[in-house]
């Protein structure tokens, strides 16, 4: 089974670029999805309120992101622990529900002899440890004035902007070269990332 994982920061482009890989038949799998359905868990919600308390729990007793987020992402001590807390609850289940995925995928019954491919969109793919699920990755890279006009796009401030590239930074790797490592330019147009990964399919996949 091909299983491709996506590296790179938050607005390098990894959505765009996993879309692309879908329109060739690739199955793929949104770890924030997961996360947000793995919050949505009532066991969850209560360890995350037993945790960090009622502030980050809404009037209709789901978690409320935008104050965790408030709470795990920032410069400090606190925010590292609150961050590693929040992981140390969420990273198993997701990774769980991805292996569930692929497990999935790969009992298949494809016709036509072809292989089954997977998309991982995960954004601490290397930082959480689940590059080893992947049989490829792709590091997806943009020019950063290009990325911060995306995040700002969103509405995002510059102190939540650096607070999630700060969160990304913590120890982060960057995979090995070779020939399983590709990258892909995503600074440009739609169609300017589109073909180089349709190179990176064909040369992976064969066809």
């Amino acid at each position: 089974m091909i299983i491709i994982g996506l590296v790179g920061r938050i607005g390098a482009g990894k959505s765009t670029v996993a879309r692309r890989f879908a329109e060739h038949g690739a199955t793929v799998v949104d770890a924030d999805r997961h996360a947000h359905e793995v919050l949505a868990d009532p066991e969850v919600t209560a360890a995350i309120a037993a945790r960090f308390g009622s502030g980050v729990i809404d009037a209709q007793g789901r978690v409320d992101r935008a104050a965790l987020a408030a709470r795990v992402f920032g410069g400090t001590p606190a925010h590292d622990a609150d961050r590693a807390a929040l992981e140390a609850l969420v990273h198993p289940r997701v990774r769980q529900r991805l292996q569930g995925v692929l497990a999935d995928e790969a009992a298949r019954n494809l016709s036509g002899g072809r292989r089954p491919s997977v998309v991982l969109d995960v954004p601490l793919l290397v930082q959480a440890g689940w590059s080893d699920l992947c049989t490829h990755l792709v590091v997806v890279e943009c020019e950063e004035s290009v990325r911060r006009l995306r995040l700002a796009a969103r509405g995002w401030s510059a102190e939540q902007i650096a607070a999630r590239d700060r969160a990304w930074e913590r120890g982060y790797r960057p995979p090995p070269a070779g020939a399983t490592t590709w990258s892909v330019d995503a600074s440009g147009d739609p169609a300017y990332t589109a073909g180089q990964v349709d190179r990176i399919w064909q040369a992976i996949s064969g066809r």
